[in-house]
């Protein structure tokens, strides 16, 4: 029942409809509860262009690179395309446990949306610019299994593709290398479109900053419970931080990165060491801000062993419509999620690792509220879907 009424409350908060007496509720909230929200928004952030990549914001570029992403001539067999696994109608991810390409792989797809926030990219951090994460799948062996040449040589025998390319690139030249980056800055060009739309908590946290009780009122006396909670005693968002939801750094939160008897995944230690071993990373050729000053973060990467388990902080905009969450989909619904961060088995994190987390001991109630909170973050489908 406490569900249904949080629920009905979510359906009133998008609509801006009332929805009955219980509507009237606002919780209180501090001084520095209040200012903690406010530093979860506002949303969306102005649009700020890559300077890393020189065709990002360019219209023929994000043109492109829908086409390319939604394109499955850019596997090796002609079956999989980037939207294999980023599928529009899953908010951008794939549903999956452990995402299948040409083989079952050790972690699940993580949405796209928002992904122009983010510092490092992938569940590991392994590129350290969204136009070069564009390019693992691409010759990862096990996704799309492609090579510079093969990729050029798909370009230049499909006369669409060539067409497309030339209206953005130029001619494509003898350089398949080349070629195969400025198609990752295509892609990247139009996953940078992909932004959630506002949500129930958004409207919330405007109205909270200049006063509006009314319109406070429709969000669900539950999911401000849950806030509560998330800004105050959970400490939720020192790890979910910001308008995204997300610090953009890695932790080990006490879940296990087995893959298989004897073989582990090593995460965030084998992203640091994919990026500095990387042609691709911001201190190569390919990298347009001549400054390299976006090149700063690469430069100080210092690998440790610390980072064996450790995966990213995820956003939290849309969670609602992600499951299953962690790395490999170990936990299928926000209930499981709450109730693993209640219970915490601290014995399973590592000695030098995440030392701020510790067991919430949430009531039923509790747990209850938190994720309704957590469900308020979710919009309807992102912007920048195929047409």
């Amino acid at each position: 029942m406490r569900r249904a009424v949080a629920l009905a409350g979510l359906v009133a908060a998008l609509t801006g409809a009332p929805s009955g007496p219980a509507a009237a509720a606002v919780v209180a909230f501090s001084a520095e509860e209040k200012h903690a929200i406010a530093r979860h928004g506002p949303w969306p952030p102005p649009w700020k262009r890559d300077a890393g990549n020189r065709h990002s914001g360019r219209a023929a570029a994000i043109a492109f690179g829908r086409t390319l992403f939604f394109d499955a001539r850019l596997s090796r067999d002609g079956t999989h395309a980037c939207a294999s696994c980023h599928r529009p109608e899953l908010a951008w991810a794939d549903g999956q446990a452990r995402s299948t390409g040409r083989a079952l792989l050790d972690r699940n797809a993580p949405s796209i949306a928002n992904s122009r926030f983010e510092r490092w990219f992938g569940r590991d951090g392994g590129a350290d610019s969204l136009w070069s994460h564009a390019l693992r799948p691409l010759t990862d062996a096990r996704e799309m299994a492609m090579t510079p040449a093969l990729l050029a040589g798909r370009v230049r025998e499909h006369a669409d593709l060539l067409r497309a390319y030339r209206r953005v690139f130029g001619a494509p030249g003898d350089d398949d290398e080349a070629l195969m980056v400025n198609l990752g800055k295509a892609i990247a060009a139009f996953q940078e479109t992909i932004v959630t739309a506002r949500t129930p908590f958004d409207a919330f946290r405007d109205a909270l900053l200049r006063g509006d009780r009314a319109a406070m009122a429709r969000y669900p006396e539950a999911a401000q419970r849950g806030l509560k909670l998330f800004v105050g005693r959970g400490n939720c968002s020192v790890c979910h931080f910001g308008p995204t939801f997300s610090n953009g750094e890695f932790a080990d939160v006490g879940i296990p990165y087995f893959v298989a008897p004897g073989r582990v995944d090593p995460g965030r230690h084998a992203g640091i060491r994919h990026v500095v071993d990387s042609p691709f990373n911001l201190l190569g050729k390919y990298n347009d801000d001549r400054t390299r000053a976006n090149a700063t973060p690469t430069r100080h990467l210092l690998l440790e062993h610390r980072h064996w388990g450790e995966f990213k902080v995820p956003g939290l905009r849309n969670v609602g419509r992600t499951a299953p969450y962690m790395h490999a989909g170990s936990l299928t619904t926000l209930e499981q999620v709450v109730r693993h961060y209640s219970e915490l088995n601290e014995d399973r994190l590592h000695a030098d690792g995440e030392r701020i987390l510790r067991p919430l001991r949430l009531d039923t109630g509790e747990a209850a509220d938190l994720v309704a909170f957590l469900e308020s973050l979710s919009a309807p489908p992102a912007r920048g879907a195929r047409p």
